[in-house]
């Protein structure tokens, strides 16, 4: 158990180190409805814990612009954290940038139910995206936003991203999915034998079963199809954590597939860089949300 506890600790401190540029700024202040609904109007809101779903974890924060209207998208941010520890503060760098970047966006920064010895992560966190993003639809009018959603996710938070894009997404409402440092396939060999992130100890660890069937279906790599939205990736070449054929495997997978997408690999990365590879980063996903979404 110690063990199991360790890794998800590395999994979660090394996604955070690209929130290392964080200004220490402090935030603007935030309101908190606690309603499930907010009066339309076009002045700039900022919405905290904002509450999707009946468990305590199942909140998120809604960063509203100004002049929004009905055909304002909206970027959804996923943290990492090994599906089991971590929350949606360690995003906030990113929420941050793209407010100041990306003006014309709305930004939902999520929590979701963490994973713990004898609950699994799968279906439940899935499960929990799905409600997030009936949510927003529900409160279409009241946010004034449009349905048309981006995920940008980090680890464990990728993982999902790309999971529910490829698999859950039955209105076709993502434009387009961003993966850093995200696993792709479960059931990738090089996990086998890897210490630092034994896929079946971790699995078996939250009480689920790592036959080849569950790791398949949980891996965005065996559920990406032709009509898969465009994905832009970013992985280390260093990561002991995440393979390099995680990525690799997976930018060969869609271009097969004829997905449109973006494949970037820092070879002396690891699970997370800051300084000039990750304002390439930013300035490639910024650039991607644009043009797709």
């Amino acid at each position: 158990m110690k063990k199991i506890s360790s890794i998800i600790l590395v999994l979660f401190f090394g996604a955070i180190c690209f929130n290392c540029s964080e200004s220490k700024n402090e935030n603007p202040p935030l309101i908190n409805p606690n309603s499930s609904s907010v009066e339309t109007e076009t002045a700039e809101m900022n919405l905290v814990d904002v509450v999707y779903g009946n468990d305590n974890e199942q909140v998120f924060d809604l960063y509203l612009p100004e002049n929004r209207t009905e055909n304002t998208k909206v970027i959804i941010l996923i943290h990492g954290g090994g599906w089991s520890i971590g929350d949606k503060s360690s995003m906030n760098a990113y929420k941050t940038i793209a407010k100041q970047d990306l003006p014309g966006y709305a930004v939902a920064n999520m929590n979701y139910r963490l994973a713990s010895q004898g609950v699994s992560p799968f279906p439940m966190q899935l499960e929990d995206i799905s409600l997030l993003v009936n949510h927003l639809k529900n409160e279409q009018s009241n946010y004034n936003i449009s349905d048309q959603i981006a995920f940008v996710g980090v680890s464990a938070g990728a993982h999902l991203a790309m999971l529910w894009s490829y698999n859950y997404d039955t209105n076709n409402q993502v434009n387009m999915v961003g993966s850093i440092v995200g696993p792709t396939d479960l059931n990738d060999s090089n996990y086998q034998n890897n210490p630092d992130f034994p896929v079946n100890d971790i699995l078996t660890f939250f009480g689920a079963t790592p036959t080849q069937e569950f790791l398949e279906t949980y891996s965005p790599y065996h559920n990406v199809t032709t009509t898969s939205p465009p994905t832009i990736l970013f992985y280390g070449g260093n990561d002991t954590l995440i393979p390099t054929s995680q990525g690799v495997n997976l930018d060969a997978r869609l271009t097969e597939l004829g997905v449109t997408h973006e494949f970037t690999l820092y070879p002396n990365e690891g699970h997370g860089w800051i300084g000039p590879n990750l304002f390439d980063t930013w300035t490639k996903l910024k650039g991607y949300i644009i043009t797709h979404h």
